[in-house]
């Protein structure tokens, strides 16, 4: 099976590079989460022109109504720059929740950002403070819901609230919601994954230590190898897990929490050896790694953690 994108996917992900590569995304994720949303909202509506946050809403309501494999293309750029706010619940899960409702068409916009909490496998939405639209979905149902209590998260511009009910309940696809919330996670582990290969590469040519550069250890060479098929491993589980949405297939939980896993384990891989290229420097709040080694240890856990998903596949294989 060939899960190589096409060209116009390419072009898509090209895109999405050199807009949020024009923008200053370390500063407007650290103004997130220091509560200024006005540099992120900038980027999001950056989003919009692309068709980024269009892509799973439907076409009746102005949306693209796209294939899985287009959101993985760019939840993946997404993940790579560290995009500030809900980006899997307003792009990839709410479109999903909201099939029939007219809302969407905010959503595609842009003119709208949504949050959702999904419990009890997500207990809490992200920055449900600042969104515009705050869902609780369980047991088939949505629900429009309001902020509760506020708790923190190792990335401080990723806030967490509970959230309470105050709208009717509307049926809704909502297992079909949290596979895409789950795949768009994955999806974005790999990209920051791949950035932190990237600048840790970058780093070991220009880092010396006694006296010669330590990209030519072959510990650090074996070290960054070990990542690159980490990363490379993890992809084509993640594109797998979205043709099996896109066919409905009767193994989609399977294959989608297989590429969650896998993406998790690259991701944390990618940052421990980011931060051992690094030295201490990484983590300091001043670098710009330390964003996306946070980002990472604030994703492995969200739309199920890995020891949940390792359980969910080992049922599969089971059953």
């Amino acid at each position: 099976m060939n899960f190589e994108i096409d060209d116009q996917q390419r072009d898509f992900a090209a895109s999405i590079d050199a807009a949020l590569g024009a923008a200053d995304l370390p500063g407007a994720v650290r103004a997130w989460g220091a509560g200024d949303t006005a540099p992120g909202r900038k980027v999001w509506a950056q989003l919009a022109d692309l068709g980024v946050t269009a892509l799973m809403v439907p076409e009746k309501f102005d949306g693209i109504e796209a294939h899985p494999a287009d959101l993985v293309v760019a939840m993946e750029r997404l993940g790579r720059w560290a995009v500030p706010g809900p980006v899997t619940e307003s792009i990839a899960v709410a479109p999903i929740l909201l099939a029939a409702d007219e809302r969407s068409a905010a959503l595609a916009s842009g003119e709208l950002i949504a949050t959702v909490a999904l419990p009890p496998t997500v207990p809490r939405a992200v920055d449900a403070d600042t969104a515009g639209l705050v869902l609780l979905a369980e047991d088939g149902q949505v629900r429009d819901g309001v902020a509760g209590e506020a708790h923190e998260s190792v990335d401080l511009s990723r806030k967490l609230f509970d959230v309470n009910a105050s709208g009717d309940p509307q049926s809704a696809d909502v297992d079909r919601a949290f596979e895409f919330g789950a795949l768009a996670t994955a999806a974005q582990l790999v990209g920051a994954g791949q950035a932190m290969l990237d600048a840790a590469v970058e780093y070991a040519k220009q880092r010396s230590q006694f006296g010669t550069v330590i990209g030519t250890y072959q510990a650090i060479k074996h070290k960054l190898a070990d990542v690159l098929i980490a990363i490379e491993l993890a992809r084509p589980l993640v594109y797998g897990a979205a043709l099996a949405l896109a066919d409905g297939s009767a193994d989609t939980s399977r294959d989608v929490s297989a590429a969650k896993v896998a993406a998790a384990d690259a991701a944390l891989l990618a940052a421990r050896s980011a931060l051992q290229t690094h030295g201490a420097i990484g983590f300091t709040q001043e670098h710009d790694l330390s964003l996306l080694l946070v980002r990472v240890q604030a994703l492995r856990p969200a739309w199920g953690d890995p020891t949940w998903h390792r359980r969910r596949v080992l049922e599969a294989l089971t059953a």
